[in-house]
């Protein structure tokens, strides 16, 4: 199975237990149904997360594009094949694999914003701007941005 092997790629990759994301609606033309697992994920923080996108931007040679920043400071982008990912071996009973990488930049006091109760606004100005994120992964990842 597909998912199995892609959970396994996201374990040794991470060291992390992976999560199944679940179909929302149906698809017929590929005989999806709400509630059948259709991915995998993974949730890194901190210096776990910062060592993994460490590794993602060398398989990228540190070279992103504009347009995979939005203007809320996320960055999105893809790995076509897992061998590229440092330290990565290929496994025959495997397969081929590429993956997404998506970055979520938070600043602190966002969860005002985020919590179940008593949920707030976040200004403007203390949102994460799409330039502040390209700022931030060119000083601390040294990413080239073209």
């Amino acid at each position: 199975e597909k998912l199995d092997n892609a959970k396994e790629l996201l374990r040794r990759l991470t060291n992390h237990a992976p999560v199944e994301t679940l179909a929302r609606r149906r698809e017929p033309a590929f005989k999806i149904r709400p509630g059948m697992p259709i991915g995998v994920k993974v949730t890194l923080r901190g210096k776990e997360a910062g060592d993994f996108i460490e590794k993602a931007l060398a398989a990228k040679k540190r070279i992103l594009s504009a347009k995979n920043f939005d203007k809320f400071g996320n960055v999105s982008f893809g790995i076509a094949e897992y061998i590229d990912f440092p330290g990565a071996k290929y496994d025959p009973s495997m397969g081929m694999y590429g993956f997404d990488v998506c970055v979520t930049l938070k600043r602190r006091g966002r969860r005002v914003a985020e919590r179940k109760l008593k949920i707030a606004k976040i200004g403007k100005s203390h949102r994460i701007t799409k330039e502040e994120a390209i700022e931030f992964l060119k000083s601390k990842f040294n990413a080239k941005i073209e």
